[in-house]
């Protein structure tokens, strides 16, 4: 029994069915963020940079 062909078969049929699930798994996983994501994002950022400023200008008091 030759089953040589069975094997590129699945490769050839297989193999694109793979590739397109993965692919659309990434698009799915790296979509647009909304502006409501973006705006919480740009909220959070600015809220960690004050308070990284303000723990450093602490610093700053206590060596001068």
């Amino acid at each position: 029994m030759d089953s040589g062909g069975t094997g590129w078969g699945l490769i050839t049929i297989i193999g694109p069915l793979l590739l397109a699930v993965v692919l659309l798994w990434a698009r799915l996983r790296n979509r647009k963020s909304t502006p409501r994501e973006d705006a919480r994002t740009e909220d959070a950022t600015r809220d960690l940079y004050d308070r990284e400023e303000a723990a450093r200008g602490n610093e700053d008091d206590k060596t001068a």
